[in-house]
């Protein structure tokens, strides 16, 4: 394990801190995932509606929505071994706090205090990559973490429906993430000195990053991501259970499998990259065939069995996006020592789409049916995709930006 202020790169153990750093990316995904498959169970013991239930999922990011960027300044001043395990800390109590609940009130609140933890692991997490990593094993890293959201939400719905009890699977949650706290702290090594202390003006420097373009654009394209992907996977059990006639059980399985198809996206995305793939061709791409996904997903055009694949589709080709989005971060910051304000931004503007997608989608639900949904998701696949074009990679510049922070 590297020494405090000793900034050799891990190489032969890096990889152990990158299974450490996406197991908690996956058990913070968990705690997201729980809300939708618990979804049907607390209609059942609270009374809740889909509106309802969208919040207890977007309230979850509501703290990233405003906090992705000091979340950053924080991370490059405090460093991110401590801020990741903070975050781990906050999803636990959150957890506790939901599980003992008394009400919809407390619950939501509980939530809270879970999304307070979700910020701070999903802006550590990729900032503790980006420095410990290789630069010429940066994007496959990158990609990878990028997996632990699909990864725990399918977890989340595949093991959620072996729990009679909400609280049950709140308890468990919480318990995961006393386990990824021990886990960082054994073997993931304490950001060097130099690192933490290099940006001494922490607001200056967010208010640089927020002024830039490409920063910008990257954070509105995962706003549109999270929000096409938030606004299936919320309600995809209850989807199942109404469109296919299942129980439960099955709903979360089916759910999961489609859920899971976004890791291959994710890893795929940090291989073609690798390869030389041209950033916005694989965003536009993406896009657009999550947009006209959703028309035979949500307009029940088609049977029970073609309309399940076409979630699959819709996953597994959204998985090249976020996993395109955390990688480009590092080459479009104004230095390496802004990076993780970057990594802020962008993930602020996932919190934003995470909070909108659920909401919005799970009220026009309620009020015009699923058939409303089409016209949210595709409208957000042809804005992104125009956002993609108008970022400007130069994909040139990425191993030469990249290798800054190695120095």
């Amino acid at each position: 394990m590297a020494r405090e202020g000793y900034p050799r790169p891990l190489r032969d153990g890096q990889w152990y801190v990158v299974g450490a750093v996406v197991g908690s990316g996956i058990v913070t995904a968990i705690q997201v995932g729980k809300a939708a498959v618990a979804t049907p169970m607390l209609q059942k013991d609270l009374g809740l509606d889909l509106a309802a239930a969208g919040w207890l999922t977007g309230t979850f990011a509501i703290l990233g929505v405003v906090g992705g960027i000091p979340a950053g300044a924080l991370v490059a001043r405090a460093g991110d071994r401590r801020i990741l395990i903070l975050g781990l800390a906050s999803l636990m109590m959150g957890a506790v706090m939901g599980a003992t609940a008394s009400g919809y009130a407390l619950l939501l609140a509980s939530r809270v205090l879970e999304g307070f933890g979700f910020l701070l692991v999903t802006v550590a997490g990729p900032a503790m990559l980006n420095r410990v990593v290789r630069s010429e094993q940066r994007d496959v890293a990158l990609a990878l973490w990028s997996c632990f959201m699909p990864a725990g939400m399918a977890l989340a719905m595949l093991v959620g429906t072996l729990f009679s009890d909400w609280r049950a699977l709140w308890w468990a949650s919480a318990g995961l993430a006393a386990l990824a706290i021990i886990s960082v702290w054994m073997v993931i090594p304490a950001a060097p000195k130099r690192i933490a202390a290099s940006l001494r003006r922490p607001m200056s420097g967010a208010m640089h990053v927020a002024a830039s373009k490409g920063p910008l654009l990257l954070a509105g394209c995962f706003t549109l991501y999270s929000l096409m992907f938030f606004a299936l996977f919320s309600f995809l059990p209850v989807l199942l259970m109404e469109r296919m006639r299942i129980p439960h059980a099955a709903a979360g399985s089916l759910s999961a499998l489609a859920t899971a198809s976004n890791i291959i996206g994710n890893v795929a995305a940090g291989y073609l990259l690798a390869g030389g793939a041209r950033r916005a061709v694989l965003l536009v791409t993406a896009n657009l065939i999550m947009g006209l996904s959703s028309l035979g997903i949500f307009l029940e055009v088609f049977a029970d069995t073609p309309t399940l694949l076409l979630c699959v589709l819709f996953a597994g080709v959204g998985g090249l996006i976020p996993a395109t989005l955390i990688s480009s971060a590092p080459m479009l910051a104004p230095s390496a020592a802004l990076t993780p304000v970057v990594i802020g931004l962008v993930m602020q503007g996932s919190n934003l789409g995470q909070v909108i997608g659920p909401v919005a989608v799970g009220r026009a639900i309620e009020t015009y049916g699923w058939a409303a949904a089409v016209a949210i998701v595709l409208t957000s696949a042809l804005v992104a995709a125009i956002a993609a074009v108008s970022i400007g990679f130069d994909d040139s510049t990425v191993a030469e930006t990249l290798s800054e922070g190695d120095n």
